[in-house]
This record gives C-alpha cells, sequence and structure tokens, in this order.
C-alpha cells in the first residue's frame, strides 16, 4: 500500500508530522511510518487521516500491487 499523505500535508498549509499525528492521536513516529509505507494504519486511523484532509480515503491510500515474476 502506498499513500499521498505526505503531498497532502503540504497541500494543507505545510502540516508537520506531528500536526497530523496531534489531529488523528498517534505518535509522530507512527505517521512518520506510515508517511514512508513503512506500517499499514489500521482502518480507523485510515480513515482518521482522510477525514484530517477532507479527502476520501482512496484519494489518501492506495493499493500498490507487487510485479510478479514472469
Amino acid at each position: 500500500m502506498t499513500n499521498q499523505i505526505r503531498r497532502l500535508r503540504f497541500e494543507h498549509n505545510e502540516m508537520t508530522q506531528q500536526e497530523l499525528a496531534d489531529r488523528i492521536g498517534m505518535t509522530r513516529q507512527t505517521v512518520a511510518a506510515i508517511e514512508h509505507n513503512k506500517y499499514s494504519p489500521s482502518l480507523e486511523a485510515a480513515f482518521r487521516i482522510a477525514e484530517t484532509f477532507g479527502a476520501p480515503i482512496g484519494e489518501v491510500f492506495f493499493w500498490k500491487a507487487e510485479e510478479k515474476d514472469k
């Protein structure tokens, strides 16, 4: 899974990871891990993130299928 969190933060007055974390009730470290695709958020957390940006969840998070060996 990949996401647009970094882009959305900058489009929302250059929101910091800490500001986003405070709004969704998580730590800055967790937000950073989600943003860098090192951690997949729970469904609830994903919806809270999308709601913070006023965007549908499908505009924040994307499924990136792995390429299979041919």
